[in-house]
């Protein structure tokens, strides 16, 4: 073990033991009525004196029980958008084409909003959704009057172009997905420090701290960190067989015309799913809720300055995507495409 190694090593065991110490949530539950939040040595207490509740939310697809924080990491939850996920009529060909008959009659999300602020983006945004037993399909419409992209190398830091992004939350993990114009894909596997133990689902090869490329994320964005701390990030963990394509209306990297802006079509099989999953069914059951993120980013210049707004299905009320408390609920229905106009 070289000098190197064996400081990577140091500085990996002290970020653990610090996770371990540190007096954060291991696990998140609720029971109707009480607040709890189970600490790694079994007490209890709230999560930064925000109450927990389990709600049972009632539709013409039935009834579905979901945790609601109000006011986690400083914001109110109950803002959080929930979207119907109904069946795929038929076959999918994945070609980033969005117009065909195959989203036609899928819902589209509202336009979407500033990350921070809530107010309405400055270009159209948005996205849908729907699955069958293979795959979770995922579709983004982006207005764009000048298309750009850079990045061609498969996980680059897409986030330096302009993309759109996919958070699906996991059972103490989530998966992070970017995408570019050029169809250059950045994804990450986040674990939650107080779930990386030994002896979990996440002690796999794929996962090693040593040998993978790993990021360490605190989620201190603003000045707030997240009430459950820090996250581990694996960058090398590639969700297998995921399949994805652009389409560019108009021309990249060219600023002398005016473009309509581009699509993305993306489909995920539950197959590769199951680390992220954990014990939840896959594919989903008809009623079950899963916590998703759908974003993007834009990089704005002017004379003097660049801004790069984030916007989104749901405001966060903070500049972090990070937070999969405030993710948009997506409820999965027995129904297909065909029958919610029937």
């Amino acid at each position: 073990m070289n000098k190197t190694d064996n400081s990577r090593r140091l500085f990996l065991r002290n970020s653990l033991l610090l996770s371990a110490a540190a007096a954060v949530p291991a696990v998140w539950t609720t029971t109707e009525g009480k607040t709890i939040s189970e600490l790694p040595n079994g007490g209890e207490r709230s999560i930064y004196g925000n109450s927990v509740s389990s709600h049972t939310l009632s539709s013409n697809q039935g009834s579905s029980s979901v945790e609601v924080l109000p006011g986690n990491y400083g914001y109110n939850q109950e803002l959080c958008k929930h979207y119907t996920c109904y069946r795929a009529a038929g076959h999918l060909s994945i070609d980033g084409e969005v117009e065909k008959e195959a989203w036609k009659a899928v819902p589209k999300s509202p336009r979407f909003v500033d990350l921070v602020t809530g107010k309405s983006a400055l270009l159209d945004t948005r996205a849908a959704v729907q699955w069958d037993d293979e795959n979770l399909y995922v579709a983004y419409w982006i207005q764009e009057p000048n298309v750009a992209a850079t990045l061609t190398k498969r996980d680059s830091l897409i986030w330096h172009d302009n993309d759109v992004e996919l958070f699906i939350a996991g059972e103490d993990c989530y998966y992070e997905f970017e995408i570019n114009a050029f169809g250059t894909v950045y994804e990450v596997l986040w674990v939650w420090q107080d779930a990386y133990k030994h002896g979990s689902r996440f002690e796999i090869s794929e996962l090693d701290l040593l040998t993978q490329k790993v990021e360490v994320l605190g989620g201190d964005f603003d000045g707030r960190k997240h009430p459950r701390g820090g996250r581990w990030g694996f960058r090398e963990w590639d969700l297998k067989g995921l399949k994805t394509a652009v389409k560019v209306n108009g021309t990249a990297n060219k600023s002398e015309d005016v473009d309509e802006g581009w699509t993305v079509e993306i489909a995920i099989p539950w197959s590769g799913m199951k680390l992220l999953a954990g014990d939840r069914s896959l594919p989903p059951k008809p009623g079950d809720v899963w916590r998703m993120d759908f974003s993007r980013f834009e990089l704005l210049k002017d004379q003097d300055s660049k801004i790069n707004p984030g916007w989104a299905w749901n405001t966060h009320g903070v500049y972090d995507s990070h937070i999969p408390e405030l993710f948009t609920y997506i409820h999965f229905s027995d129904k297909t495409v065909g029958e919610i106009h029937s």
